[in-house]
């Protein structure tokens, strides 16, 4: 494997209850790349994630992040991972709250500012999260995430209701992270996400279909979009 390998998964087995929520999955990913997981509801991308940041049991196979084994302590400040719900706090203010993570990670005050402007909460930055729409606090959480120009960012459905202008700002900065260097895997169910990404992992019932650029999903599946491309390969209807 390349050495710069960022997210190295190798046989990744994960048994919920009595369900294999992810099955013997393999993949890696590198710097400067934007990675969509894409997959339906309850297709185990979630738990792929958990993995992969450490924080999720797993039944065989290996997760292996910038050298290091997933959940590692030594990983804890070169990682940002936003989890579907808002993972901040709602009696403090965004700014409160990015003032408070970013002396855990030990990252300098002006890292506040750079990450409200960064996901547009200028305007929102004394608010209490409490008083913040759904998808402002997920952009809050996103700051948080920010913080300290992680090398691995792992977004679990971060777009899910935002408007489209919002979600088309959000995606032109992940590539921005990208083009600077950091490895950005990001998660959806909504397909018209895909063109979006760099490379694509299409999941369903938590096996990995396919791991490819968009354009070569397309070319091989026959397809005019990526939607097309996840049906023709669950039903086996390839060139």
């Amino acid at each position: 494997m390349m050495k710069n390998e960022v997210v190295e998964v190798d046989g990744l087995t994960v048994v919920r209850g009595r369900v294999r929520a992810v099955d013997d999955v393999s993949f890696s990913t590198v710097p400067g790349k934007v990675t969509g997981l894409l997959g339906p509801s309850g297709c185990g991308k979630t738990t792929l994630m958990r993995a992969i940041v450490g924080v999720q049991i797993v039944e065989s196979g290996t997760v292996t992040v910038l050298g290091e084994p997933a959940g590692s302590r030594v990983l804890r400040d070169r990682i940002g991972y936003v989890t579907q719900a808002p993972s901040v706090y709602e009696d403090l203010t965004v700014a409160e709250n990015l003032r408070f993570f970013s002396r855990v990670l030990g990252v300098a005050a002006t890292e506040v500012e750079r990450c409200v402007e960064a996901v547009d909460l200028g305007d929102q930055r004394d608010l209490v999260v409490s008083r913040l729409s759904g998808g402002q606090r997920s952009r809050a959480s996103l700051a948080v995430a920010l913080l300290g120009e992680p090398e691995l960012l792992v977004l679990d459905e971060p777009t899910v209701g935002l408007d489209p202008v919002l979600r088309r700002d959000l995606w032109a900065m992940f590539h921005r992270l990208a083009d600077q260097g950091t490895t950005v895997l990001v998660s959806s169910h909504v397909m018209d996400e895909a063109e979006r990404c760099d490379r694509l992992l299409l999941m369903r019932d938590g096996r990995l279909l396919a791991d490819d650029t968009p354009a070569a999903l397309l070319t091989q599946t026959g397809t005019a979009h990526i939607e097309g491309a996840f049906l023709a390969l669950v039903e086996g209807v390839l060139r």
